[in-house]
């Protein structure tokens, strides 16, 4: 089973910067989008051969996460108590597996959000505990943090900053150990300069001047079924790129 997950900043926008012929060209069973920035209503597009979800914020043009898959899901669920405004996950249930499609929120300059985003970590982990129980997981978004040093270009320059605070690299540390494995870092421990983001200032995507923060995650009882997992950043279109993940299922 292949799966790709791409934040592309704003679902019409990428419509018009290729994102079909990215879509097919990447052929995958289940496309996880986040920052769909968009209503429902406000896009016609559908994709031959794939059921598709999505999950809007009450805030227009903000946020969002889409899901398009071939097979259709025993049952789709959007979000997760507590944390209902923003449309920030979907949750869609296989005979053998969940998939969880996540955006979490930034921390945002200075940290102003850090709070907040504290309390979606401690939230979403107790509930993707809860639902490992059932099901294995595989979890897949942009989880807005580097974890490690080795996620991202400049990581002396950036401590604190959001994405790279303590917090957030702590809360990111503990959602592993609660049963969860990277599964990019699981296959690849010590590979450097493999981002899926870029800022659009200072050439930095042409430089590589980057981080890793999108990713699929997986129950660790799957993780020796992971087949590859991988970075796609010749595909544009956004300020991030498509991640991928294959898995034997």
């Amino acid at each position: 089973m292949k799966l790709i997950s791409w934040n592309v900043n704003g679902f019409r926008a990428a419509l018009s910067k290729g994102f079909a012929e990215s879509f097919a060209a990447l052929d995958a069973d289940i496309f996880c989008i986040q920052e769909t920035k968009m209503q429902p209503e406000q896009v016609t597009t559908s994709f031959e051969g794939y059921h598709q979800y999505f999950n809007s914020a009450v805030k227009k043009g903000y946020s969002g996460t889409a899901v398009f898959t071939r097979q259709e899901p025993l049952s789709v669920t959007f979000n997760f108590e507590g944390h209902t405004d923003e449309g920030r996950a979907i949750i869609a249930e296989y005979e053998t597996f969940r998939l969880v499609d996540l955006y979490v929120p930034n921390a945002q300059r200075e940290l102003a959000r850090i709070g907040y985003r504290m309390q979606w970590e401690d939230d979403l982990r107790a509930f993707l505990k809860e639902l490992d129980r059932d099901k294995p997981l595989i979890v897949c978004g942009d989880l807005n943090v580097a974890h490690q040093e080795i996620d991202l270009k400049n990581p002396k320059s950036n401590v604190g900053n959001a994405g790279f605070s303590d917090e957030e690299r702590g809360k990111f540390g503990e959602l592993l150990g609660a049963g969860f494995t990277d599964t990019f870092r699981y296959l690849h421990p010590d590979e450097r300069d493999a981002y899926t983001w870029w800022s659009y200032m200072f050439k930095s995507r042409e430089r590589n001047i980057g981080w890793r923060i999108d990713y699929f995650l997986v129950s660790d009882r799957l993780r020796e079924r992971i087949t590859s997992a991988s970075i796609h950043p010749e595909v544009f279109g956004s300020d991030h790129c498509p991640v991928e993940l294959q898995i034997d299922l």
